[in-house]
């Protein structure tokens, strides 16, 4: 009822014409392939929608073209995973701030016969200097997604540039995480992947989790409000009653609850 009134208000105090698409309000979020992989959103938008009215429209993409849409106007929020990118937008002037909603981690999958030794260790830097001595074939998704990114800084503290075997053993999917997924899963190739997408994917193939636990490979996801003072064509209020619901206890309740296949696939860290 309360965030039912705050809607209420907001389209009186602001006018409908600005935060709605003829008689339905809504707003366009921004996010990262990952959450509309692992089924997340699927349950989140829909639980909103049906509390407040307001629609969610989402695009799904990689977390620097998401940034990069919210920064050109064309999206009112982000849901996206890579501190770097959020805390420059932020400081751009482009967000409110960053909102904490919840976390998972990044794992590496791979063959189940892990010709390459990786369940041997937990390090992910360490794994990625294995595959690449082997020249063990690697996935990757090659997009600048915040897994990407991520990636990118495996391989740096690795010590080792997979660039220039691109095309050989390194492979670049240029896609979205659930599509890197399953062309890992086709060539029976190791993989960089965020634990809830992979919870989505484990059964369509033979690749099994072989290097989980890593701290450095912590994966939390934010929310950012873009701001009306870059973009006066925002629905900053209707997006803040988005956050503000996936952040309070319904969304961080729903979010908790998530299973694929009995397993929690995100874990709830807003701040209360």
């Amino acid at each position: 009822m309360g965030i039912r009134i705050a809607l209420f208000l907001t389209l009186v105090l602001f006018g409908c014409g600005d935060a709605t698409d003829g008689d339905a309000p809504y707003i366009t979020l921004a996010t990262t392939t990952s959450a509309r992989n692992s089924g997340l959103l699927e349950v989140l938008v829909p639980k909103f929608t049906a509390e407040t009215g307001v629609e969610v429209r989402v695009v799904a993409v990689g977390t620097g073209r998401a940034v990069q849409l919210a920064r050109d106007g064309d999206a009112d929020g982000l849901f996206v995973h890579h501190e770097g990118l959020e805390e420059e937008f932020v400081a751009d002037g482009f967000g409110v701030e960053r909102l904490p909603v919840m976390y998972n981690e990044f794992i590496v999958v791979g063959p189940n016969d892990d010709p390459a030794g990786l369940r041997k260790t937990k390090d992910a830097a360490e794994a990625f200097q294995v595959l690449a001595q082997g020249k063990s074939p690697f996935v990757s998704r090659g997009d600048q997604s915040g897994t990407h990114l991520r990636e990118i800084a495996t391989w740096k503290m690795s010590g080792i540039d997979p660039v220039p075997s691109s095309g050989t053993w390194y492979r670049e999917a240029g896609s979205g995480m659930g599509k890197t997924l399953s062309v890992a899963i086709g060539t029976n190739a190791y993989c960089l992947t965020d634990s809830g997408t992979w919870l989505k994917y484990k059964d369509k193939g033979p690749l099994v989790t072989l290097v989980q636990g890593d701290p450095r490979m912590f994966n939390p996801y934010t929310f950012i409000v873009v701001s009306r003072k870059k973009h006066p064509h925002v629905k900053q209020e209707l997006t803040q009653l988005f956050a503000s619901w996936l952040t309070g206890p319904l969304g961080q309740q729903a979010i908790a609850a998530y299973r694929i296949d009995g397993e929690q696939a995100f874990f709830p860290n807003a701040k209360q």
